[in-house]
């Protein structure tokens, strides 16, 4: 496993209320997030990058405005003639 190691200011933290590992979380899940709705990650690596369960992660993309499903219009014009 590599680490990434990231200088933060003591007061980001403060004026967030977090601590370093409740921080850490966060970004984690973020770079997740991020990366998912790139393309760049599968909802399973993504979910391993920011360590909880695959279905966890599935659930969670709701709070970040981005889709569990996103189709291409003829990915969805696909779907609609398969159905």
């Amino acid at each position: 496993m590599e680490k990434i190691v990231l200088d933060i200011p003591d007061e980001v933290l403060i004026s967030l209320k977090e601590t370093s590992e409740e921080f850490s979380r966060e970004i984690r899940m973020l770079a997740a997030v991020h990366l998912y709705q790139m393309r760049r990650l599968s909802s399973g690596r993504a979910a391993q990058l920011a360590g909880i369960p695959r279905v966890s992660f599935l659930q969670s993309l709701s709070r970040y405005g981005v889709p569990i499903f996103e189709l291409s219009p003829e990915e969805l014009q696909q779907d609609i003639q398969n159905a």
